[in-house]
């Protein structure tokens, strides 16, 4: 079991090329908890400290003088070393779709400026949930035996999603980058929940709970659908698809847990 650990024994690297901001969101770590804090001002420092002290956390600007937090995100990600590093994003940027890279690659939290002692508390305990594993039970059901099927054309994504059950305990996962690959393999095995993304190639997310749906087979199967999409007629749409439950990116062990805690008790 991961042992389990405390907002003020997490080691936190900030990246924030901004003095005046680096100095504001610093004492507002500290007014969080947290104790363990090292701030950098560019991309290339953050790479030396980050090999130096391999913190539990990583919190950065959009917007570096070399280079953008995407960036930094996409390198710790393509290496298996590091693949799984807790990322959280704070900037201004209000664009969904300048932000989507981010959240397809499972960054832990996207924090606006300005935002709230609230707001970061939450983003600041969810890193939490994700370093730590959680005791979590079911009523009616052993979460260790669940079988579930993650649906994301994001491998990424599919990587988060998969930690962020793992705190909770699961322990059997089979993965499908669209639709199509689910389908295939929703008739070779058999699942107790579908974790899908709503944009996909080939068959996206409601096409894949339209089938679903249509299949005496798999009529007991909850579909929970994990979209950025701003879209508000298209998840409606999915909705009435048969998706029993719509969360947002980025997910959160405590939304996973809440939505576990509803389909399955």
């Amino acid at each position: 079991m991961t042992p389990t650990i405390t907002v003020s024994e997490l080691a936190v690297l900030l990246v924030e090329p901004s003095d005046v901001q680096r100095r504001i969101l610093a004492e507002s770590l500290r007014e969080a908890g947290i104790h363990h804090l090292e701030a950098t001002a560019s991309l290339a420092e953050a790479r030396e400290r980050f090999r130096a002290m391999r913190p539990d956390l990583v919190i950065s600007a959009m917007y570096l003088p070399d280079g953008t937090a995407e960036d930094f995100l996409l390198e710790l990600r393509n290496d298996p070393a590091t693949a799984d590093q807790p990322f959280m994003l704070v900037s201004s940027v209000r664009d969904r779709q300048q932000l989507e890279t981010l959240r397809q690659s499972g960054v832990m939290a996207i924090l606006p400026k300005p935002f709230s002692a609230e707001d970061l508390d939450r983003a600041v305990r969810a890193s939490v949930d994700l370093l730590s594993e959680q005791e979590f039970e079911l009523d009616h059901v052993d979460i260790t035996t669940l079988r579930f099927l993650l649906v994301d054309d994001s491998r990424m994504a599919r990587s988060y999603l998969r930690r962020v059950f793992e705190t909770l305990g699961a322990d059997h996962f089979v993965e499908a980058s669209n639709g199509r690959e689910a389908v295939e393999a929703l008739h070779r095995s058999s699942f107790d929940l579908i974790v899908t993304d709503y944009n996909m190639p080939e068959m996206d997310g409601a096409e894949l709970a339209r089938y679903v749906r249509q299949q005496p087979e798999f009529l007991h199967l909850p579909i929970l659908m994990i979209s950025s999409t701003p879209d508000q007629a298209s998840l409606a749409g999915v909705a009435q698809a048969g998706v029993d439950t719509i969360c947002d990116k980025p997910f959160e062990p405590e939304t996973a847990r809440q939505t576990l805690l509803r389909l399955f008790s």
